[in-house]
């Protein structure tokens, strides 16, 4: 295969780098936070702008490794999640970029004439330019039993978990796109019964996962409803206390599995204070990305651009780093 470079069609094989060596206190032209759709992207244009980059990122794929099948990117009818995250690693890896992968940055804060990235594990890197990538994180419950039987009978993450649920009974908390394909693979795998409990009075997916979902033998929906507790024996879940949010009535059904799929929270909190956000918590960006503070940019999730969607948060990747480019160019 060849890839087109600038005026020269370069061989494949001849891109292949070695990753460089990333150093606690290194410098550098931009620090990229986040290794989803948004971040990967980003990564790949600043290398083809031969800017000096690291990548800073607890994992490789974001929320497309809690996703079985994706059947809205272009180029592929359908694809698995972990199968896009594959190519995408793939094609980062063919390029001259620092990856810190394992990390979890805690802080970014000004530190003129550019920025001090601060990681949970203490490493200090600097950067003349920074983009936020860090997209969203499972919202909680927060009710009695959660945490105590998280990994035992409650998980935010079917796409993992699923296939151990064959053959039990289980529930699903929520009405949206992600709570609706968490009811696709529990049949897939062959869970024996699903309750589907919504706050709402109807569901909030797409009409084309809900018409998958159809299935009064084996999906049981309980609209406007809520989880007041998760009860659990043995160290395991075992029930869960439904609330009737127009009777007031309770009732308890026994489930041995607790699929919690009622939306996500960005992660943003560590560049509170140093950038303007909106009510939830999403970065405020304009249409090329940038921040409320020069030389900063955001991509993806974690901001205000509408349509969480990998394709958007690819796209806007791409805009924060040709931007971040371009700060750089002429300041």
């Amino acid at each position: 295969m060849y890839e087109e470079g600038v005026g020269v069609v370069v061989p494949r094989e001849e891109t292949e780098a070695a990753t460089p060596l990333v150093e606690d206190g290194g410098e550098y032209e931009l620090i990229i936070i986040g290794g989803g759709p948004a971040g990967l992207t980003a990564g790949v244009y600043a290398a083809r702008k031969m800017l000096n980059t690291l990548l800073i990122s607890h994992d490789i794929g974001g929320q497309i490794l809690l996703t079985s099948e994706v059947e809205n990117y272009i180029g592929f009818y359908y694809i698995e999640g972990m199968e896009l995250v594959a190519k995408f690693e793939e094609q980062i890896r063919h390029h001259q970029i620092g990856m810190d992968l394992g990390q979890t940055v805690v802080k970014v804060e000004q530190a003129p004439p550019g920025f001090r990235v601060i990681t949970e594990s203490g490493k200090v890197f600097k950067s003349a330019t920074v983009i936020i990538a860090t997209g969203k994180m499972s919202r909680e419950l927060n009710v009695p039993g959660e945490r105590e039987f998280l990994g035992r009978g409650v998980s935010y993450c079917a796409t993992c978990d699923a296939p151990l649920f064959a053959g039990k009974d289980v529930a699903v908390i929520g009405g949206g796109n992600s709570a609706m394909t968490a009811v696709n693979d529990l049949l897939n795998v062959g869970a024996t019964r699903i309750h589907v409990v919504n706050i709402l009075d109807s569901l909030q997916a797409d009409a084309v996962l809900i018409e998958k979902t159809r299935n009064p033998e084996r999906a049981e929906m309980h609209l406007a409803h809520e989880v007041v507790e998760i009860g659990g024996a043995g160290g395991r879940v075992s029930n869960i206390t439904l609330r009737n949010r127009r009777t007031g009535e309770t009732k308890i059904l026994e489930v041995e599995g607790v699929f919690i799929e009622i939306g996500l929270v960005p992660n943003s909190e560590l560049v509170k204070g140093l950038l303007k956000m909106n009510q939830r918590g999403e970065i405020i960006t304009d249409c090329q990305a940038r921040t409320s503070t020069p030389g900063v940019f955001a991509a993806g999730d974690v901001t205000t651009v509408p349509e969480k969607q990998i394709i958007v948060a690819a796209g806007e990747g791409c805009k924060a780093a040709l931007a971040a480019y371009a700060y750089l160019l002429h300041r």
